[in-house]
């Protein structure tokens, strides 16, 4: 019981993270835009990213699909992974580099946790 109340918190958590971020990318909101030609990308990358992000979220939080899903939790990674190093590379304050990982141990945590149903099957 608390395995699957860990799992459900950390998902709940990550894709709460990648759901909302998705949309604040697909939206471009000024302060957002800002931030990421701050990092060196053009606007036209968020919309891309935030694709990703919402159909991460998603695939996490859905039922059956174990295939998909390790590849969201691998993409959601990646994302997390090269958002800090994109912070550390432009000299960013430690906060906006920790919290990206932060986000990838919780998600490393879910997918850990992951119940029988949610995992491939091994051969």
């Amino acid at each position: 019981m608390k395995k699957t109340i860990g799992y459900w918190v950390c998902t709940g958590l990550v894709a709460f993270f990648m759901l909302s971020g998705g949309v604040a990318d697909l939206l471009h909101p000024a302060g957002v835009v800002e931030g990421m030609v701050k990092l060196g990308y053009p606007p036209y990358f968020m919309t891309i990213l935030g694709a990703w992000k919402v159909l991460g979220g998603a695939t996490i939080l859905a039922p059956r699909f174990p295939l998909v899903k390790e590849w969201a939790y691998a993409g959601i990674i990646f994302d997390l992974t090269g958002a800090s190093a994109s912070h550390i590379a432009t000299g960013d304050n430690i906060g906006h580099i920790v919290a990206p990982l932060v986000i990838a141990a919780i998600t490393s945590a879910s997918w850990w946790l992951r119940p029988e149903g949610r995992r491939l099957k091994t051969v």
